[in-house]
């Protein structure tokens, strides 16, 4: 298995050889480039910028991608012009709000640090996203309800997307939020007076693979976290303030 560094540069001198002069960028974020990646349940997140995405070029990607993916079994690269990360801001405001905290350049200029990010819809994704992983987390328990073998590794990776929103949910309230995953849950929980205890259960289940937790129980105590977090959030920013900001005309 190849390490994390050297992953990196063989995806990166790959995209260089099969895009040329239409790379522009290949940029780290997530996990990784905040210091926290744990080879067993995080993920290499890269974030591809080229001057054109015009389908001879996917054409030419695709190989490395399919590397990337199959092979060194990764999620797939984020693949943008620079003027579509800007048109862009206003619905990924998570993502590139993360990457603007932490990212790392692998390779070219660094667009993410010009970017201006809207912050009057960022609540309304915040929302979006975790309302997204609460219907996941069901149907998953559709499929097999009670079933620790099966639920059990749903439960390990949600957690990393949940955390993420938890840490995103403290910034909606107008706060900077901690960096260490108990911290963020204390205060988020805190800010919405959900069930810590319940997100530390998971968080707990993630850490160690041979902690034995009564998974119904955990299970249920987790969807009823994260449904508190979210009518905390949807109290919090009354709707009728989604709309998107006009700018004045000169």
């Amino acid at each position: 298995m190849l390490s994390t560094d050297t992953k990196l540069n063989e995806l990166v001198s790959r995209l260089k050889e099969v895009s040329s002069a239409n790379l522009q960028s290949v940029i780290l974020y997530g996990s990784a480039a905040r210091g926290g990646y744990h080879p067993d349940h995080s993920d290499l997140n890269v974030l591809c910028v080229l001057g054109s995405l015009a389908i001879e070029e996917l054409g030419r990607v695709a190989p490395v991608v399919r590397w990337w993916v199959v092979e060194q079994k990764e999620p797939s690269p984020l693949f943008f012009t620079a003027e579509e990360l800007q048109q862009a801001a206003d619905v990924f405001s998570i993502e590139l709000r993360d990457m603007q905290d932490s990212r790392r350049v692998l390779f070219g200029s660094d667009p993410i640090a010009s970017l201006k990010l809207p912050v009057n819809l960022h609540r309304v994704q915040v929302e979006h996203e975790l309302r997204t992983v609460l219907l996941k987390l069901r149907n998953a328990y559709f499929r097999a309800p009670g079933d620790a073998h099966e639920l059990t590794p749903i439960l390990r990776k949600s957690f990393s997307s949940v955390l993420t929103l938890l840490r995103h949910v403290i910034i909606a309230f107008g706060e900077e939020p901690p960096t260490e995953p108990r911290d963020i849950i204390s205060r988020s929980t805190a800010l919405t007076h959900s069930d810590a205890s319940a997100f530390e259960t998971i968080l707990r289940l993630r850490e160690h693979t041979d902690a034995h937790v009564e998974i119904a129980q955990a299970y249920g105590a987790y969807l009823a976290a994260v449904e508190s977090v979210i009518r905390a959030l949807d109290k919090h920013l009354p709707k009728e303030q989604w709309q998107r900001t006009r700018q004045a005309h000169s």
